[in-house]
């Protein structure tokens, strides 16, 4: 079961992540993209760890906030991005105190329709969705099989993962990597990369 606290504390593991990995991630920008990523995203990240817990009532009002933080400071694809999947994500998350497995999952999924909505990515394009959408298939996996919420989140981060390595194989068809056509195609996908992060944080925080 995770509650506001265990929100709290994934975001202030995740912007502790970031800030550790920002130059990995700009180098990986650097190369398909505007190098902009891991600056970006710890800057954002950061306005994020900021946010006082005690300021909020509930999960769903703190997992919004946490929305409109990172459209307002990430910039770039990324702060629309991200904002969406946490906004999209409080719905899910109305009038639960501490959400379960079940719980978790719904609001996983809808963020990610939210990702995908906003982007209009599919499976294969080289975006965050090719870490998304192994993720989220884990998770559900696992959570059918009985699975409590550390291990659904364990499952997702390694689906992230190899959704991640698999970009490096693929050809962008979708943002400023898809201007290098089969250039891109040898480089790990920054977004998917980030996205990869954030739920490894989620299962170190969440459960």
């Amino acid at each position: 079961m995770a509650d506001l606290a265990a929100f709290h504390a994934w975001m202030s593991d995740f912007a502790s992540v970031v800030a550790d990995r920002a130059e990995e991630l700009t180098e990986l920008d650097r190369v398909i993209g505007d190098a902009d990523h891991g600056s970006n995203m710890a800057r954002g990240t950061a306005a994020v760890a900021a946010l006082a817990q005690e300021d909020f009532g509930s999960i769903e009002a703190y997992v919004k906030k946490v929305g409109m933080t990172l459209v307002s400071t990430v910039g770039g694809a990324s702060g629309p991005l991200y904002g969406t999947f946490f906004l999209r994500m409080a719905g899910p998350l109305a009038e639960v105190q501490d959400a379960g497995t079940a719980e978790l999952g719904e609001a996983l999924s809808a963020g990610v329709q939210g990702v995908l909505a906003r982007g209009k990515a599919e499976l294969g394009d080289k975006t965050m969705y090719d870490a998304w959408s192994p993720a989220l298939e884990a998770y559900r996996n696992t959570a059918d099989q009985g699975g409590e919420v550390r291990a659904a989140l364990q499952a997702a981060a390694q689906g992230a993962a190899e959704g991640r390595d698999a970009t490096i194989d693929l050809v962008a068809r979708k943002g400023r990597a898809s201007y290098l056509g089969e250039r891109s195609k040898g480089h790990q996908d920054p977004g998917a990369t980030s996205t990869t992060l954030l739920l490894e944080s989620a299962a170190r925080s969440l459960a």
